[in-house]
């Protein structure tokens, strides 16, 4: 009962071929590996056969390519106890050749009616897990004002990374916290925040 965009599941990438060769699958879709998927890697957007002459083996999934209007993060955090605590949906600007994350706007530039609804949906999927520590959701807004989880992140997140100035408690902090069951720290920002990415080489 989460939404998400359209997906199928395969053990491998012949299960794809196979898979596409039936038109089960069509081009251009979204794949994702099924493990050790972060920050842009083990998710492409596959465009024609050869690019998939160039996926690597192992299981996976695809989605349909969906037209998205915004990015949103919620950060959920956890304690052993129960305890849960969230920060404001932050908006996020991708990189369009990277796609890693560029910039983080908190708070997202979002009506209030739609960070109450994004927040909802991320305790959802935070319920879901049953997880203790950190979990970023990340969600896709669509034109129309649907709201779909994209990934989820299990860890400190680089949506976050504003807390350390922009809010309260970081999310470090709170992830510490929630790890030794210690009460959760305040999730507000202290103001407007921006992050930028800055990774690698120039």
């Amino acid at each position: 009962q989460i939404p998400t965009a359209p997906f199928d599941t395969f053990e491998s990438v012949d299960k794809l071929k196979d898979a596409i060769a039936r038109g089960v699958v069509s081009f251009p879709f979204i794949w994702k590996a099924a493990t050790l998927g972060y920050d842009g890697y083990g998710v492409k957007v596959i465009r024609s056969n050869k690019e998939v002459e160039l996926l690597p083996e192992g299981a996976c999934l695809t989605e349909e390519k969906v037209v998205i209007a915004q990015e949103l993060s919620v950060i959920i955090c956890r304690s052993p106890s129960g305890a849960v605590a969230h920060y404001p949906p932050v908006e996020m600007e991708f990189h369009p050749e990277a796609n890693q994350v560029e910039y983080v706007l908190s708070p997202a530039r979002v009506s209030n009616a739609t960070a109450k609804a994004a927040e909802a949906l991320a305790l959802k999927v935070s319920t879901a897990f049953k997880h203790v520590g950190l979990l970023a959701v990340e969600l896709f807004i669509t034109p129309e004002g649907d709201i779909l989880v994209n990934e989820v992140a299990p860890r400190p997140h680089n949506s976050g990374h504003y807390s350390i100035e922009g809010a309260y408690t970081s999310q470090f902090e709170q992830h510490i916290r929630a790890l030794l069951d210690l009460p959760l720290g305040a999730t507000k920002n202290k103001g407007a925040a921006v992050m930028v990415n800055l990774v690698g080489k120039e």
